[in-house]
């Protein structure tokens, strides 16, 4: 099953760089604790998940790139090229600039309609190479302009063309300080369209990828290289294969995965109902969890925290909210590590703040005349605040 990205705008190519190189890197590390066979099947998983055909002796990267103008993919292009390991295709696309400055509107209403044709005839391509494809991963930012209301047009329509293939979007929460002045416009405009027409959004915060640079790290110096490199590596060991506890010796394909994280309650503390923990505690009310675990002790790891059923919603039992991946296949040089996937809380409140910001803005009409030159008229913006207040009413009423 394999899985074709699409990379849009400089955020989405730059990232996708980092997260072909680190799945590839990965697939070509020491076996670690698992057997030759079985280091075999997951290389061989891997290639064909996210790579096709060598030319050359060399793979070619299932990617087609997307952006307002050449620099960016040119330079993505030719970094892989010259890694010698693996390279991108010739499915690149260049959509001119013609004044709009970094505008949603224009992304969305302007770009995304002059070039859909030549856009999804690179990904029909991109597809008829898959022998049997699993779904999309569209790399993108939330807040950037011009690119994110074309990646919300491009996505709309991989909705209407592959309607059962899996549309999954990687975004790039923008730092709380602030990118652009209207980010918070651009950033709900995104995710409605996006939660209309993708199957899931994998979230990354910039400030906490910042932090993890920061003080994980020790990173003086942080370039969004480095950030960039953090977020690789959280993806690919999500996306690369590992068991089911529950199933056989087969690699598990789903490829979803959402960098969301959920805080289990402390141990020790007297029995308290649901309600009461929740307020009392303030953890992450989870509708669903994953944790995969990859490398040396796998398989003695206490995961007894996230059965706990205060973690979930009242309406789902841990056993089908809560499930484990594990490999004695150690991810690239660690020797063991573990990621969380999950559909919790998390985002509340950051959502609810970029709502409430952009709410103000949109009170004033600031900015307005930059979306409805475009457009995007006054009730669009109303739609995805309505939208957006009923997504933040339902992760608080878990």
């Amino acid at each position: 099953m394999s899985i074709v990205t699409v990379q849009l705008g400089q955020c989405g190519n730059q990232i996708g760089f980092e997260v072909f190189d680190a799945l590839y890197t990965d697939s070509h590390c020491p076996q670690g604790l698992c057997s030759k066979r079985e280091n075999e099947a997951y290389q061989a998983s891997c290639k064909e998940r996210f790579f096709s055909e060598e030319e050359n002796g060399v793979p070619v990267a299932r990617a087609v790139l997307v952006d307002m103008e050449p620099k960016v993919t040119n330079q993505t292009l030719s970094k892989a090229a010259q890694s010698g390991r693996w390279k991108y295709g010739q499915h690149s696309c260049f959509c001119q600039k013609q004044g709009s400055g970094n505008n949603w509107a224009y992304g969305y209403s302007v770009h995304g309609p002059r070039h859909e044709e030549s856009i999804m005839n690179l990904i029909q391509k991109e597809v008829e190479k898959c022998d049997s494809l699993s779904g999309f991963f569209i790399i993108m930012s939330m807040a950037g302009g011009t690119g994110s209301g074309l990646g919300a047009f491009v996505t709309q329509n991989l909705q209407d063309q592959y309607s059962n293939s899996l549309k999954m979007n990687q975004i790039i929460w923008p730092y709380g300080t602030g990118e652009v002045i209207v980010q918070n416009y651009n950033s709900i405009l995104t995710l409605s369209h996006l939660y209309r027409s993708s199957d899931a959004l994998l979230v990354h915060e910039n400030d906490a990828l910042h932090k993890i640079c920061a003080k994980l790290m020790n990173i003086k110096q942080i370039s969004f290289s480095d950030i960039n490199q953090v977020l690789a590596h959280q993806l690919g060991s999500v996306f690369q294969p590992a068991y089911s506890v529950e199933g056989s010796c087969h690699y598990r394909r789903n490829p979803l995965g959402i960098d969301w994280q959920v805080r289990p309650p402390l141990s020790g503390l007297p029995t308290l109902g649901k309600a009461s923990l929740n307020r009392g505690l303030h953890f992450n009310m989870s509708i669903a969890n994953l944790v995969i675990l990859r490398g040396k002790d796998v398989h003695s790891a206490d995961l007894g925290g996230f059965k706990d059923s205060a973690l979930y919603t009242s309406w789902l039992e841990p056993i089908n909210a809560f499930n484990v991946w594990k490999t004695q296949r150690a991810f690239s040089k660690y020797e063991k590590s573990a990621a969380l996937v999950s559909n919790s809380q998390f985002l509340l409140k950051p959502l609810d703040m970029i709502v409430g910001k952009a709410w103000n803005m949109f009170a004033s009409k600031a900015y307005i005349h930059q979306y409805t030159k475009f457009g995007i008229e006054e009730e669009d913006f109303l739609d995805s605040f309505t939208l957006l207040e009923q997504v933040v009413a339902s992760y608080c009423n878990l």
